[in-house]
């Protein structure tokens, strides 16, 4: 999936072409009892990478398993086990990327959206990408997949938009199969060492091709070894290369190097769900990150200061219990950040910190809590940003803020009753209107209002 920020989700994925293509590898049936499945054009026999120099490495065709054509019965019963379709509700990554915090959310949508390729018309499940970098939106993509009667899934095309201070600058990387290209393998059904699979395949938009190195291997995991994982070499239009983990309960596990950029599930419902209410040393966490991102958004710095030790201490208290990973590598991190950022008072970087604590802290809910009440926390915490992002005069960081609430909105709404969802997107439709005019005061007066009505949730 073309993804931003990095090589390791392909943010510059447009590439030079070179035109002519080369045909399909068919073959003849080997005896009158069977026929050959039909098979499909391997593409263009050149993709040139993104210097224009050259062709990329790409494997023969003879190693590829994704030429022979799909037919769709049931394309939205996806029970690919290394696919997220298959029983994952939400999948949350962080890590690092372009030395700048990044996070995912990636949500399956009630939605589903029919796509015509190779002459059949193919219902599709969505699933919302959502990231961020620095806890701010980055992009936002509607992506489309359907699985084969042979249990291989196939992307069939992403909506894409990237943000650059709030407000969306390219929807580059948006392709549809049958408009822009062939759908694209996005995982095959029984994937042995040596398979190649293009996991996008409209060249001159978007562009990558996978090798399988491993199957059936046990990974680290946000709870404990899975086993079952897959593991891969990526190859990008830059012409390098970039190892892959997927995992049954995760999908895509962990992409890049903890050295550099990486992107690592920190989180995926069901798959790390715990049981029982949440613990009390996890509501006493909720309450002292909402006293810090009160204080810190008051610009208080004696009250941040005391807000954040207590932040440390409870935070202590509670990863003692056992914490994903890369959640209380995060959760630290930031926490270490918002101590230096009060200190010094300086209120964009205690701002920026303390949104990321608060996210990190609405994850840890979700070991609790089912996914929409965990969503609604998150318009919440939103809203109150915005009320932030207004107070220091920032209209891109509330054009941000406005478009998070929209999309995350889109989540949820299917949960409501008609009269509630009527109601928050009419109080959406006035902070996008606020939003668009760069009205900061209009879009800090239609928040408690809106509070009001999540309140009613």
């Amino acid at each position: 999936m073309a993804r931003p920020g990095a090589k390791l989700l392909g943010l510059g994925l447009v590439v030079a072409l070179v035109t002519s293509a080369c045909g399909g590898s068919g073959a003849s049936p080997s005896s009158k009892q069977s026929t050959t499945p039909a098979t499909m054009p391997a593409g263009p026999s050149c993709i040139k990478p993104d210097s224009g120099k050259g062709c990329l490495p790409t494997a023969p065709t003879d190693k590829r398993v994704d030429l022979v054509k799909p037919s769709f019965s049931n394309p939205t019963s996806i029970t690919n086990p290394l696919h997220p379709s298959n029983k994952v509700s939400q999948v949350i990554y962080g890590g690092q990327v372009d030395d700048k915090p990044f996070r995912t959310e990636f949500t399956r949508l009630p939605d589903t959206k029919s796509i015509t390729w190779n002459g059949q018309q193919i219902d599709t499940v969505t699933w919302q990408y959502l990231a961020y970098s620095d806890g701010r939106i980055q992009e936002i993509a509607l992506d489309w997949f359907a699985q084969a009667d042979g249990g291989a899934v196939w992307y069939l095309g992403e909506d894409v938009a990237d943000f650059k201070d709030g407000v969306i600058y390219t929807h580059e990387g948006t392709w549809l199969a049958g408009k822009d290209g062939p759908g694209a393998m996005i995982m095959p059904a029984t994937p042995k060492a040596g398979n190649v699979y293009r996991t996008e395949n409209a060249p001159g938009i978007v562009f990558e091709e996978i090798t399988v190195k491993a199957v059936d291997q046990t990974v680290p995991g946000p709870s404990g070894p899975v086993s079952g994982a897959l593991i891969v070499s990526e190859l990008h239009t830059d012409g390098t290369r970039e190892d892959k983990i997927f995992a049954p309960g995760y999908g895509e596990l962990s992409t890049g190097d903890p050295t550099g950029d990486l992107e690592q599930a920190s989180m995926a419902v069901p798959t790390d769900v715990r049981q029982g209410p949440p613990p009390a040393e996890l509501t006493a966490l909720h309450t002292a990150v909402r006293t810090a991102f009160d204080r810190v958004g008051r610009n208080d710095w004696s009250g941040a200061a005391a807000a954040n030790a207590s932040l440390r201490t409870t935070w202590d208290a509670y990863r003692a219990g056992g914490v994903p990973a890369i959640l209380d590598k995060q959760m630290s991190r930031d926490i270490e950040t918002l101590d230096g950022a009060v200190a010094a008072r300086k209120p964009s970087e205690a701002h920026a910190a303390v949104l990321r604590v608060a996210q990190n802290d609405l994850d840890l809910d979700l070991r609790h809590q089912p996914v929409v009440k965990v969503d609604l926390a998150r318009l919440q915490l939103w809203t109150r940003q915005v009320q932030v992002d207004a107070a220091a005069n920032d209209a891109g960081a509330v054009a941000g803020d406005v478009a998070t609430l929209e999309l995350v909105r889109d989540r949820v709404r299917h949960t409501l009753d008609q009269a509630t969802a009527t109601r928050l997107d009419a109080q959406l439709r006035d902070l996008r209107a606020a939003a668009d005019h760069k009205d900061i005061a209009a879009a800090a007066k239609a928040t408690p209002a809106l509070l009001a009505t999540l309140a009613t949730i």
